[in-house]
């Protein structure tokens, strides 16, 4: 699904309105409030219309699997996949939903081979990774780590490698295993087959606990969420415990009745209030825009986003920038693990249009993106940021397929960005791209000091004609 908002618009539609003098206390302090539930709460309710969509909504274009199963995406991304904004296509991607209620959750990982980059990413409710496995963390040996609750208390069994304690009762574990080539891919399915996900109780071969109670989750969608983002807020509450820095926090929510059960204590304050919710709610999307807009730093039209980095300790209470991370890139892998510069324009700030125009991209001789893995150089359209049908079906060049590119006299390495083919003798250097505008990706996996440090400056895409 795509996101849920952009600059959001709360109709609270079936709230009355009443008239309030700007001078009562309570009506100030219910905008207060609504701003903090809306910085707060956008990255769950967001998060909870992806969960919905993957794994709840089996009617869902984007259903992958119920919860606590694996789905194998043994096929490379297409136009056609509009789950996630950006998505990628150098690795090949497995993902399951962990419900974590009943009990925790094992992911067996074979040992893959040192040459091959592989990871799982684990993202709590709040759209905030808070476990990583695989090649740079915990390297490619086999492996068996446990995924538990918040308030888990249970011992670590034996044959257990790590234990990861997610921050929510829900949280989503994406598989990545790196598509080297399209030759590539029966190993990367060999590899993905072998991956595993089972409770703890099949895992030790014991008997399955009682199940957690059914829950009736309801129906969201763009609208939906921005007609009800409050009732979608209070249930995704529920399932995520306050952490120490959210304590007050939730204690300012739970006075109006959000995320303790007491619903309708809220309405009635919405339905006095409605004019103070709506003020409070586009203060609190200004700000996230603001920081979108902010995000950076920025260098040759290229936006390196060091401020938007997905590693929960990034965001200790600092829940404005938590939410503008989610809106403008979420699900994304720690910066430590790989980094995302993306531009839409020109140094000058002139928006990139294929429509109008030809680009390139240069490398100079020896300069190469510093990675200790890959890197890649991947096409969208400028509105959606999704892959956009092209005649050859490429939406990206990688550093694997240097080997078949061609190179400047020099040693500089220029690349094509353009609707229409460059010619038979520069088509392997050629980044096919949308009849409109478009956004590119130059993802960086296991960046090296100068990316890290910022010292390393990609070349400025050049308009050509």
């Amino acid at each position: 699904m795509h996101l849920l908002f952009g600059a959001a618009t709360l109709m609270l539609a079936a709230m009355p309105v009443s008239a309030q003098t700007p001078s009562d206390p309570e009506a100030t302090r219910v905008q207060a409030i609504a701003e903090e539930a809306y910085v707060y709460g956008l990255p769950l309710v967001m998060t909870y219309g992806v969960m919905y969509s993957f794994a709840i909504d089996h009617e869902s274009t984007q259903f992958k699997a119920p919860f606590n199963q694996l789905r194998r995406v043994a096929t490379p991304l297409s136009p056609k996949d509009r789950g996630i904004p950006f998505p990628n296509n150098d690795t090949l991607y497995s993902m399951g939903w962990l419900d974590l209620r009943t009990e925790p959750m094992v992911i067996s990982l074979p040992a893959v081979e040192k040459s091959r980059y592989h990871s799982v990413m684990l993202t709590d409710l709040s759209s905030i990774n808070h476990g990583l496995i695989g090649t740079r963390t915990t390297g490619n040996v086999a492996g068996n780590f446990l995924v538990v609750a918040p308030n888990w208390q249970g011992q670590t069994p034996k044959n257990i490698t790590k234990v990861y304690r997610s921050t929510s009762q829900f949280t989503m574990a994406l598989f990545r295993t790196q598509l080297k080539s399209v030759t590539d891919i029966d190993a990367v399915k060999d590899i993905q087959a072998s991956y595993r996900l089972q409770p703890l109780s099949a895992f030790l071969g014991q008997a399955t606990p009682a199940p957690a109670a059914d829950i009736a989750f309801p129906k969201i969608d763009r609208e939906l969420a921005k007609a009800n983002f409050f009732a979608y807020l209070d249930l995704v509450l529920r399932w995520v415990p306050p952490r120490p820095e959210d304590k007050e926090l939730r204690e300012r929510l739970a006075s109006s009745g959000l995320g303790v059960g007491k619903f309708d204590e809220f309405k009635v304050i919405a339905g006095k209030y409605r004019q103070q919710l709506m003020l409070g709610v586009k203060t609190g999307d200004d700000k996230i825009n603001h920081l979108v807009a902010a995000a950076g730093p920025r260098a040759n039209g290229w936006n390196w986003n060091y401020s938007l980095d997905s590693d929960r300790d990034h965001y200790t209470g600092d829940y404005a920038r938590r939410a503008a991370m989610s809106r403008a890139a979420p699900y994304g892998l720690n910066a430590s693990e790989a980094m995302y510069p993306m531009t839409n324009s020109l140094p000058d700030g002139e928006l990139l249009d294929a429509s109008k125009h030809r680009y390139t991209l240069t490398f100079r001789p020896n300069d190469l993106p510093p990675v200790e893995l890959f890197w890649s150089l991947s096409m969208y359209e400028g509105a959606t940021r999704f892959f956009a049908d092209n005649p050859i079906n490429r939406y990206f060049l990688n550093s694997g397929m240097l080997p078949g590119m061609t190179k400047n006299s020099d040693g500089s390495l220029t690349l094509y960005i353009q609707k229409d083919s460059p010619g038979a003798g520069k088509e392997a250097n050629w980044l096919p791209a949308p009849d409109g505008p478009i956004y590119l990706v130059l993802r960086l996996y296991g960046p090296q000091a100068p990316a890290l440090r910022n010292e390393w400056v990609i070349p400025a895409v050049v308009k050509v004609d």
